[in-house]
Formats: structure tokens, sequence, C-alpha cells
């Protein structure tokens, strides 16, 4: 199957049309913190002919795939191997003082899912890795047999906002004691088991929120997408937009509150003039969170649970 077959984007032209503004000019960067498989960058770089990007993805199989992909686009794209939150290092390296885009698609990418593995679905079994750069950190495997049961059932309550976490982690605790964890399909039985009836008839598969969790400690991914979100916003020109593209509530809240600190004027109550230094440095180009149309979730079911915000910058800091 080809790159392009295996990776439908998401969102795709509501993504262009809120970065469009910003990337027709000669000279525009554009950055794509979440290459994958480059289906935004590909159309990144065919739409807006006068911009360069930069491209970063933590996982080098995905880079390697990609930058076949974007090939043909020369020296118009740089590719990077780093995770997100390391923005500011890879602009400075390539002394990009500010950029006129940035576009964030989060979560795990279509080749992750696809690649049986790489441990990230629990649809299929595969061995519980879950890392998306393989070279460095522990796998999902690790955390299950070594964590004390205090920090499971926080990692699943936190990350995966499961309710059911306690009954969950004895069962896990039981478990490895009688034979450390190595596969999914054993883990989604297990959590099968230890669910009530009535918890097991709806919200889909599960073991979901459980995946979801153990990957997102594995990965650190809201510690870096913390970091990352504030970096990407201080990285923008003035008129510069950025758009984000989530996949669950931790992460579109915390995108949510960042925009809406940028938006906002920090002025001390009772001023009768605000300063400039009090004025929001982002406008909202979303009303909250945009949905994907029902179309699109009918003809790529991965676009099912993302919502997309997006800002512009309107002022540079002044101190």
């Amino acid at each position: 199957m080809t790159v392009e077959a295996r990776h439908v984007p998401v969102m795709l032209e509501r993504c262009l049309d809120l970065l469009a503004p910003a990337l027709a000019e000669p000279g525009a960067v554009v950055v794509d913190a979440t290459l994958g498989l480059g289906g935004h960058s590909e159309a990144l770089l065919a739409t807006f002919p006068a911009a360069r990007l930069i491209a970063i993805d933590r996982d080098a199989a995905a880079l390697k795939l990609a930058g076949e992909r974007l090939a043909p686009y020369g020296e118009r794209a740089t590719l990077v191997h780093a995770v997100y939150d390391e923005l500011p290092e890879v602009l400075e390296r390539l002394s990009v003082p500010k950029v006129q885009g940035v576009l964030f698609d989060l979560g795990v990418s279509s080749m992750q899912l696809d690649e049986a593995e790489r441990g990230f679905a629990y649809a299929q079994d595969a061995p519980l890795d879950m890392r998306m750069n393989q070279d460095v950190g522990i796998s999902a495997a690790e955390v299950l047999n070594t964590y004390p049961p205090g920090d499971l059932v926080r990692v699943l309550r936190t990350y995966g906002e499961e309710k059911y976490a306690r009954k969950i982690v004895e069962a896990i605790v039981r478990e490895r004691e009688r034979e450390p964890f190595t596969n999914s399909a054993r883990l989604v039985e297990l959590i099968r088991g230890a669910l009530p009836q009535a918890a097991k008839r709806t919200g889909g598969n599960p073991a979901k929120r459980t995946f979801q969790a153990l990957r997102i400690e594995v990965n650190g991914e809201l510690a870096v997408l913390e970091r990352a979100i504030p970096a990407a916003v201080a990285a923008l020109a003035v008129h510069g937009r950025i758009a984000v593209l989530s996949y669950h509530s931790l992460e579109d809240r915390l995108v949510k509150q960042v925009f809406a600190a940028g938006a906002s004027n920090t002025a001390p109550p009772g001023l009768p003039v605000v300063p400039e230094r009090y004025q929001p440095r982002l406008k909202l180009l979303t009303r909250g969170a945009e949905l994907p149309t029902d179309e699109e979730v009918a003809a790529n079911r991965r676009a099912a649970p993302a919502r997309l915000r997006a800002a512009e910058r309107i002022r540079e800091d002044t101190s």
C-alpha cells in the first residue's frame, strides 16, 4: 500500500483554509510539528508554492517514508528528527527566528496504528511497546510490569479518564505476578474481565481508555504538549497562524487553555486605558473546537474524535 493510501489527512481543507492568509507571501515558513506520513505537509507544499516547510517527527520510520513522499519538493522541505517541544531548538539550528504558520496533528499516526508490532492498536495482538521513538524510553509492557499499583491507577485515571482504574489495576497486579505482560491481547482480555457488564455495553472497545493512558504515559505526551503549544505561539510572527488537531479531551483542554490565555488581556482591573503590554497576543480563529463533517467521518473513521482549534498572532510580546 502506498504512503498516500495509508494516510488520509484529517480536516485537511479546513486546516489549509485557516493557515492560508499567513502562507501566501514569498518567504513564508510553515512548521508541521507532527509530520507522520506527510499528508498535511504535502498539501501545504502543493497549496502554498511560495512557502518553505519545516517538518518534525520523533518517529524515524515516519520520517523516512514522508521524506520519500516529499522528495519532489526538494529544498523547500526540511525534515527534522525531534520531538515537537524541541521546536525552539530546531528553529534556532536552522536560523529561522519566526515562522508564519504551525500545524499540530496530535495523537497516533496511521502508520503507528497500522503496524501491529508497534503495539498501539488494541484490536490486534501485538507486543506492548507504544513508543513513538523506539530508540528511547520505556515500553508499555515495562509500565504495566513495574509501576506500583498507585501509580498505575493514577495513569489510567488521569490519562485515560478511566473510572474503573482501580478494578483494572487490581487485575493487572494479580496477573503480572503470575507472568509479566508482553502482548496486547492478554491485556485486552484482562480489561474485559475486570469491567462490569454495563461498562462493556457502551463506548466502543473497553480497552480503549487504558491503551490511551499507557500511550500518553510512555511518550510523555501531555508534558510535551504543555511545553510545545506555548513554544509554537512564541515562534509565530505577527499575523502568523497556528492550527491544532486534538483527539481526546485532555489534549483539547490544554490547547484551549493556552489559546484562551493568549487571547485575554492581562491588565489589572480598573485601568481606564489598557497598555499594549496587557493586550491579547492572539485572536481566536475558531468558535470553540471545530469538528469534522459527517461526510469526512464516513470516509475516514479516524477523523471521528478530531477537534480543531486555531489562532492568529496579533502582536509581539512586550515587556
